[in-house]
């Protein structure tokens, strides 16, 4: 039936396929493919053991390996088309597989068949119809030359890795596109500053000189509460942290600007000519102008851990550096003794006050007394009594020793009344010593007050002086005590760090401050970057 099938397609071609037939009972449908013009080119099948009249042993070995690997249609197909591309000269579908091994061409590689496929189908032979032609110096005819259109499954597959190839030259072009342009932005909106703040910072800038001062704020001993929960905080640096802190705040203020200018020259200094033009400052600047100018060369830090204050002050020569740094410790100085100068004063002045208070009262008590005794002639109450009461005990003893002897006289038989007559007198005399005594102690006379009102106020005028004396010895101890509390109020400002010339520029810091602006400028440009790409998705979504 196949063989009535090739003489009928010969016939149709005007060809006789009865030697074809004869010479090749055993080709293989596989290897035969309608061309464009609808007619079958067959393929010079080649029997094993057969070889052709050029072949040598070794071809023929080699035909046969090949054979054995069982190669399909449409293997054969594409060998006998990559033969036809090379210019190789292969008389059938082994053969073209054989020569282009030979080549050093794998013809079932997936490069080759995009090479293939990319280069189109070859020319047509000159003949016009795809006919067999017969090798004149052999006598098997020669294979047709490869058909213009290739098959479905070689289309689709063609078809898919020139899409491939397309999508993936897209990407790619895309990407060297992407590539330059991320390239240009990162070129002017990073690079171009970044330049040019490099630019700056090593060429232009003025070198500021920095003088660097560490000083703490201490205060007195107090023996008082050294005993206490005062002394564990005494020898701490919280007990000058508010003033540390209140010295700090004033050497950043504009009131220490001023004075500075005032003393030194801050603003003629940094309105100098050389100095570069951000930083110079213009001689009808503002004073917000020269307060920002001033806290960006004076820089004040306080560590509370240590309790020390560090200053550092800049300037563009060292002399200059080292004089404001001078001036701003005394400006210190003077405000940590007012810090503490009115809480000392108003302590020592309410002390001080009390204390001569009660020393004039004291006075006051001790003169009333001194008054009392000169009006009333008493030197002593107590020393006055005692007289009279002396006097009326030997009076007492005098009236009973005549009163005994008048008894005695009148217990005789014959009283002598001329003797006792002196005794009666005597004993009336006695008693009115006894009584006018008496009356001096208790009732007023006519010279003066009794014994007993002198003695009162006196006690009374003495009384007072012996308090005013208590309260004046009392406001001497809190006199002490005020002027023990001042001094420990007082405080001392202690240069740990004197200020020394420098003899190198510190700032610019040209690789930190270029490096710093590089990433600034980088943040910036990725977050725009982020931030644009985000809201194209969303419009694009």
């Amino acid at each position: 039936m196949t063989m009535k099938l090739r003489a009928k397609r010969f016939r149709i071609r005007g060809s006789d396929p009865a030697p074809l037939a004869a010479a090749q009972p055993e080709a293989s449908a596989e290897a035969v493919l309608p061309t464009a013009d609808g007619s079958v080119p067959v393929p010079l099948p080649e029997a094993p053991g057969a070889p052709g009249p050029d072949r040598s042993p070794d071809e023929v070995e080699e035909i046969a390996s090949i054979r054995a690997e069982d190669l399909s249609g449409r293997q054969l197909r594409m060998a006998r088309r990559m033969a036809q591309k090379h210019g190789l000269p292969a008389t059938s579908d082994l053969d073209a597989v054989l020569l282009l091994r030979r080549e050093g061409i794998d013809p079932f590689q997936r490069t080759a068949l995009l090479e293939l496929v990319g280069d189109g189908a070859p020319p047509s032979t000159s003949g016009g119809s795809r006919s067999m032609v017969l090798n004149e110096s052999r006598t098997v005819p020669q294979t047709v030359p490869p058909i213009s259109l290739p098959s479905p499954e070689v289309r689709i597959e063609s078809s898919h890795a020139a899409d491939l190839q397309r999508i993936q030259q897209d990407i790619a072009r895309r990407r060297r596109r992407s590539t330059l342009m991320l390239a240009l932005r990162l070129l002017v909106f990073v690079g171009l500053p970044t330049l040019l703040a490099g630019i700056y910072y090593y060429r232009i800038a003025t070198p500021l000189y920095a003088t660097k001062t560490e000083f703490v704020i201490q205060q007195a001993d107090n023996p008082v509460a050294s005993g206490g929960l005062g002394g564990l905080l005494s020898s701490t640096p919280f007990a000058t942290a508010q003033d540390s802190m209140a010295v700090q705040g004033y050497l950043q203020s504009r009131e220490a600007m001023k004075r500075l200018d005032a003393d030194i020259g801050f603003r003629s200094h940094f309105s100098e000519p050389g100095i570069d033009p951000i930083q110079r400052l213009a001689p009808d600047a503002t004073e917000e102008e020269a307060y920002r100018l001033y806290a960006e060369n004076v820089k004040i830090a306080y560590d509370p851990t240590e309790g020390i204050i560090k200053m550092e002050v800049l300037a563009s020569d060292p002399k200059t550096s080292v004089a404001y740094s001078t001036s701003l410790i005394s400006y210190a100085e003077q405000q940590v003794d007012q810090l503490t100068q009115r809480m000392r004063e108003d302590q020592m002045s309410g002390a001080r006050q009390s204390y001569q208070d009660a020393e004039a009262k004291m006075l006051a008590a001790q003169q009333r007394v001194v008054d009392l005794q000169e009006r009333f002639k008493v030197l002593s109450s107590d020393v006055e009594v005692g007289l009279i009461t002396g006097q009326l005990s030997q009076l007492e003893s005098q009236l009973l020793t005549e009163r005994l002897s008048l008894e005695q006289m009148q217990a005789n038989e014959r009283p002598n009344p001329a003797r006792m007559e002196p005794i009666r007198r005597r004993i009336q005399t006695l008693r009115t010593e006894i009584d006018n005594a008496r009356r001096r102690l208790t009732e007023d006379g006519r010279e003066g007050l009794s014994l007993a009102k002198v003695q009162s106020e006196l006690m009374v005028a003495q009384s007072d002086v012996a308090t005013r004396q208590l309260l004046l010895a009392h406001a001497l101890e809190a006199l002490e005590m005020a002027r023990v509390e001042a001094n420990r109020q007082t405080r001392y400002l202690s240069l740990s760090v004197r200020p020394v010339e420098p003899d190198e520029a510190a700032y610019p810091r040209a690789f930190e401050n270029t490096m710093v602006t590089l990433l600034i400028f980088a943040g910036i440009y990725l977050m725009v970057s982020m931030t644009a790409a985000i809201l194209r998705e969303q419009v694009s979504s």
